[in-house]
């Protein structure tokens, strides 16, 4: 895993940084290795990577990670989950990939600079691993008499809602085990998410959600919770 690490390390080293680019990276970053054999993710961060925005603003290392990408040989199958999407739904519009900025009030006290570079500005990088334990989010989640609705950051459309087919603390302990929101088929709202044919886990309306990282159990959707912290439609204010 190290010497794979390693060449990564050297190879991006070794790439200059194009002026284009929404994001810059500058440093180098955390490395994830599927084990085959399990088709198990395993992250290991080797060091942070800071990133410059194309208005010069830095995010600080410890707030971003490039956390657990969708394995490489991953292909869907037709006639099961997940439903697909094409890469159009994240084109370029009004506000990066969406049409308007993360709303101003996010719940569980998550940090709307960071919430807004992810979601809009943003196709493979994720909140540092860990992020959902410095909030509120188990504070306002772990007593809910019904499964609790994730909303879209953005638009405030329902997207996920978990948990289903499980315990509380089975969730919980999945998603600190992995260090992000993780979601299974059935506790997504097909009808506003969409997988892309690279794995990347994106909201109908364009908003970066995270990766579909599939283990013995099936599709397990990685996620930010900067991204599913927005209030329902009409509650944003």
């Amino acid at each position: 895993m190290l010497s794979a690490c390693r060449a990564a390390k050297r190879a991006l080293s070794a790439t200059p940084p194009s002026p284009t680019s929404t994001v810059v990276p500058r440093l180098v970053f955390n490395c994830c290795v599927v084990a085959a054999a399990t088709s198990a993710t395993a992250c290991s961060s080797i060091a942070s990577r800071s990133l410059v925005t194309s208005t010069g603003a830095t995010m600080a290392d410890q707030d971003l990670s490039t956390g657990c990408q969708t394995p490489a040989d991953w292909t869907p199958v037709d006639g099961k989950l997940p439903v697909m999407g094409s890469e159009s739904l994240m084109s370029k519009k009004e506000h990066g990939t969406s049409k308007t900025p993360v709303q101003s009030n996010l719940r569980y006290g998550c940090d709307h600079k960071l919430a807004d570079r992810i979601c809009n500005f943003n196709r493979h990088y994720a909140e540092r691993s860990g992020y959902l334990s410095s909030t509120k989010w188990l504070k306002t989640v772990r007593d809910a008499e019904e499964p609790v609705v994730y909303y879209d950051s953005n638009s405030g459309k329902p997207l996920f809602r978990a948990p289903v087919g499980r315990s509380f603390e089975d969730f919980h302990a999945e998603s600190k085990s992995h260090g992000w929101p993780s979601f299974r088929d059935q506790e997504v709202n097909w009808q506003y998410v969409r997988v892309l044919p690279d794995g990347e886990t994106v909201s109908v309306d364009g908003t970066h959600l995270g990766h579909n990282i599939p283990d013995r159990q099936g599709n397990r959707y990685c996620i930010n919770l900067v991204s599913v912290a927005g209030n329902p439609v009409g509650e944003e204010a």
